[in-house]
């Protein structure tokens, strides 16, 4: 399709008022209007969608624009008609009159740019009517939503690829939040792999100031936070609903213009806070990642995690939305054992395959890089995301950099122990061994006389975790979905193993300690990956049912399954709350959790599991296998059928004519006088 003669700078100026472009914004501008297939990463306030909108300006035809938020379409439309340009969106917010006006503008051929949410992509007529209606280019926002395993996927966006090969045009996918992985993914899915004219316009957002701080009175930290900066707008982002509400009350007794907002509110009541806070000065929101994408005011000067977040990209992400007007802003992320415990155990649960479950790891281990990072945090930061940069001098650790000490020795000892024990044990196992806590699982497995047991007594348990985190923040260490979170060792820590490098550690990090008690966990630390494992496999059976978690087995069952590991149906079935017919069921699928593979056994054997009549069971086949071919050997083969011997095992005849009644003649007089045995045996 034609360019527009209209150059693009005056189009800039008359159209939008801008006397330039921002720094990269020019050259997307040419190839997206010149027709290539583009993916651009920029910055959050970077000015992303001017790169859509000029382009659909200098072309004939009309631009559809993919947009994930009803809100951010609504806003972008509004500000393209005060400008003068014909554009539109068709969402399930419209009003009967501006569905009417959007259909007459496609009509009369007038609209230059047509907001689409991803879900009307699947809706019937949707490709007839863009076919119809002579579109040019196809503009994707939020493109990182294609990501099936990303922190904001959305399943509707995978139907993007499809409606650009049925129209055969251009399309131009933007983000602000796309690690090479990701990136990969979106080539994938949105352009069949081949790669488009890629803009990586980098991540720093040089205004933003980054600071991280373990949790101590998390809530008074926010406050205090808060109290500096009263009368700015801000965001505080918290991991739970009902924190949300609880912090946005403490938040209002204190003095500020504060409301909650969380995905489980009524839409009216969202729309309200969303309202209010793009229109009130001074508002805080204190909120789930649910009050996200399409957060476009400019003047956001502060936000703080009260929770540690999902990921980096998700940090990022969340960061982004302050300071987008270019002026100073400020954030705080508060993080602490329970919050990287939670993360873990919510990658565990997930129904991701275990391949993308050792990746989210990885990611989170990057976070935890930045959370204990040692020098510039945005070196750190934009280091992940493959960016160089010297040291900022606008974070916390420029502010005042950490003491540091070489933790080699310290490193070497827990990978020696973590390599010992064949890396099939979590952090507080192994703090064991290097602490010498003579537990009864230690004894039991021998871990006592190992040369690493007792070697870290110079070090306590609390600062032994620290070591632990510090490594994974080093990625070091990751947790095995396979093996239920025992950690791992990664290529990156095996040259300090061998001597061959050497690690430094913050040594703040070791003086901390928690001042308030650890919640209460379910299961021990070790149990509890294999906990998170066993509610994802009951999730996903429950999903498949259409039936409530807990009908497959209540949590009581699953903690028992985990403390004691039952590698057979015979002791799965002994467990509290496994009944015959749910062994039957999900016997198998739980077992292959615990144990791997279950083993194959008879319908009929089955039926006995947990029983004593299915050791009983199993000592029968043994003494039929040794008289197959009679007590010599050389007779022709004979043998009972597994029911046959079912039944036995359930009836345990006390004689020889008892016995005889449930087999023939032949039978019994091979096996008659083995069995009786057997039977009388185990009275």
């Amino acid at each position: 399709m034609p360019r527009d003669t209209t150059g693009a700078e005056a189009l800039l100026r008359d159209i939008f008022g801008f006397d330039a472009f921002r720094p990269g914004q020019g050259e997307i501008v040419e190839a997206v209007a010149r027709g290539d297939n583009v993916l651009a990463i920029m910055p959050t306030g970077g000015g992303k969608s001017l790169c859509f909108q000029l382009p659909a300006l200098m072309r004939d035809g009309l631009t559809v624009v993919i947009s994930p938020l009803i809100a951010l379409m609504r806003d972008q439309v509004r500000g393209l008609r005060e400008a003068g340009v014909e554009a539109a969106a068709l969402t399930s917010g419209n009003t009967e009159d501006e569905t009417n006006a959007v259909w007459d503008g496609l009509r009369r051929g007038t609209l230059k740019l047509l907001y689409l949410a991803p879900e009307r992509l699947a809706a019937t007529g949707t490709q007839r009517m863009l076919a119809q209606a002579g579109v040019s280019l196809i503009a994707v926002d939020e493109a990182h939503c294609v990501s099936q395993w990303g922190h904001d996927f959305r399943p509707d966006y995978l139907r993007i690829g499809a409606l650009r090969r049925a129209l055969d045009v251009p399309l131009a996918a933007f983000t602000a939040t796309a690690d090479a992985e990701t990136r990969d993914e979106i080539v994938d899915r949105l352009f069949d792999g081949a790669p488009p004219q890629t803009f990586l316009r980098g991540f720093d957002r040089p205004n933003i100031h980054l600071a991280f701080s373990p949790k101590d009175s998390p809530r008074a930290q926010i406050l205090s936070f808060a109290a500096a900066r009263k009368g700015q707008s801000g965001i505080v982002y918290c991991g739970t609903r009902a924190k949300t509400e609880t912090l946005a009350r403490a938040l209002i007794e204190d003095g500020h213009n504060a409301c909650h907002y969380h995905g489980g509110m009524e839409a009216e009541d969202r729309r309200a806070v969303e309202a209010r806070f793009a229109t009130e000065d001074g508002l805080i929101v204190v909120a789930t990642v649910a009050f996200g994408m399409g957060v476009d005011k400019p003047d956001i000067r502060w936000v703080a995690h009260a929770d540690l977040p999902k990921s980096i990209e998700s940090y990022y992400q969340e960061i982004g939305r302050a300071g987008r007007d270019g002026a100073p802003a400020e954030t705080l992320t508060l993080y602490g054992p329970d919050d990287i415990r939670l993360r873990r155990a919510q990658i565990d649960e997930g129904l991701a395959p275990p391949e993308r479950r050792v990746a989210d790891h990885g990611r989170l281990n990057a976070l935890l890089g930045l959370a204990e990072a040692q020098h510039c945090r945005r070196q750190t930061l934009l280091g992940y995301f493959g960016e160089a940069a010297e040291p900022c001098g606008k974070c916390d650790l420029c502010d005042n950099p950490p003491e540091l000490f070489d933790g080699t020795e310290a490193v070497r000892k827990a990978l020696s122990a973590a390599l010992r024990t064949g890396e099939s044990f979590g952090a507080g196992h192994l703090i064991d061994i290097l602490i010498g806590n003579d537990t009864e699982k230690v004894r039991q497995r021998g871990h006592d006389g190992l040369p690493t047991f007792g070697v870290g007594r110079d070090l306590t348990r609390v600062q032994w975790q620290a070591v632990f985190r510090q490594m994974m923040g080093h990625d070091l260490m990751r947790p095995d979905a396979d093996r239920h979170g025992a950690l791992v060792m990664t290529d990156r820590a095996r040259p300090i193993l061998r001597g061959e490098d050497t690690i430094t550690l913050r040594r703040d990090a070791l003086q901390r300690t928690e001042r308030r008690p650890a919640v209460r966990q379910m299961v021990s630390e070790d149990d509890a990956p294999l906990l998170s494992a066993l509610k994802a496999k009951r999730r996903a059976l429950a999903e498949a049912a259409q039936v409530p978690a807990y009908v497959i087995f209540n949590d009581r069952t699953l903690i028992e399954m985990a403390e004691t590991r039952p590698q057979t149906l015979d002791a799965l079935a002994r467990i509290n709350g496994v009944g015959a017919k749910k062994l039957e069921r999900y016997g198998d699928a739980f077992l292959a959790v615990i144990a791997g593979d279950a083993p194959d056994l008879h319908p009929a054997r089955r039926k006995l599991a947990g029983r004593s009549a299915g050791a009983l069971f199993d000592a029968l086949m043994a003494a039929q296998a040794a008289l197959i071919r009679g007590a010599d050997g050389t007779a022709k083969p004979l043998s009972c059928s597994a029911a046959q011997i079912a039944k036995i095992a359930d009836q345990r005849p006390d004689c020889s004519a008892a016995l005889a009644r449930l087999l023939d003649d032949r039978r019994a007089d091979r096996f008659g006088a083995a069995f009786l045995d057997v039977l009388q045996a185990a009275d």
